[in-house]
């Protein structure tokens, strides 16, 4: 993986993280979030289990498998690819909203080491072209990988931060090229050439949603 993509998941972990242990976040721990269905404290833990599965998968990232591509990822998840009320995303939801049932001072233990293995984590698969095991079923290149934690980190913390009235915080600049852009393929493949082309350039002709998910 790249050195400067390893610089710009590391910064973005630690911004997310310090979000999700933030006051304001501890404060409304047990409200409903901009995640319908989900807590504050419920996505606080989601958003910190993003880096939690770098930790823990990229040390064991070899195989002989054949990588799937990002877009293909998107096609196959189940997640991405069926309503929100369907068990694969609600049992995401009580699953996160479990873990926060500990409350916050649990997760910033937790939170914490994670940061502090991040960084071993990452220098496992610099340069390194393997493949995770066994994700969903299929494999990603660990770059890849880290894009699609890039995304829900992202993703998650702006949704976490309008949750508790704070302002979305700014991440490293590459960070957003890459989720931009995952965003932009995954949308057009669903929408078309068109309908995101006109949601950029002439609103009045747009299709009502162009959303990626």
């Amino acid at each position: 993986m790249p050195l400067s993509l390893t610089a710009d998941v590391l910064a973005t972990a630690r911004t997310v993280t310090g979000l999700a242990l933030s006051p304001e976040v501890r404060e409304h721990w047990t409200d409903e979030s901009a995640c319908a269905g989900m807590t504050v404290g419920g996505l606080a833990h989601h958003t910190v289990r993003q880096v939690e599965l770098l930790v823990r998968l990229f040390p064991d990232a070899r195989t002989d498998q054949t990588p799937i591509s990002l877009l293909e990822h998107y096609r196959r998840a189940a997640w991405a690819n069926t309503d929100l009320d369907d068990e694969v995303n609600t049992s995401i939801r009580d699953t996160d909203n479990a873990r926060a049932s500990s409350g916050p001072a649990e997760l910033s233990g937790h939170a914490t080491e994670q940061l502090v293995g991040l960084a071993a984590a990452l220098a496992s698969v610099e340069d390194d072209d393997a493949v995770l095991l066994d994700w969903q079923s299929w494999s990603l290149s660990v770059e890849d990988f880290a894009v699609t934690r890039l995304m829900e980190m992202l993703v998650h913390g702006d949704d976490l931060a309008a949750s508790v009235g704070l302002e979305t915080p700014e991440f490293p600049e590459e960070a957003a090229r890459r989720v931009l852009s995952l965003l932009t393929e995954v949308a057009v493949d669903r929408h078309g050439q068109t309908g995101l082309l006109r949601a950029l350039s002439r609103p009045q002709r747009a299709p009502e949603s162009v959303s990626a998910f």
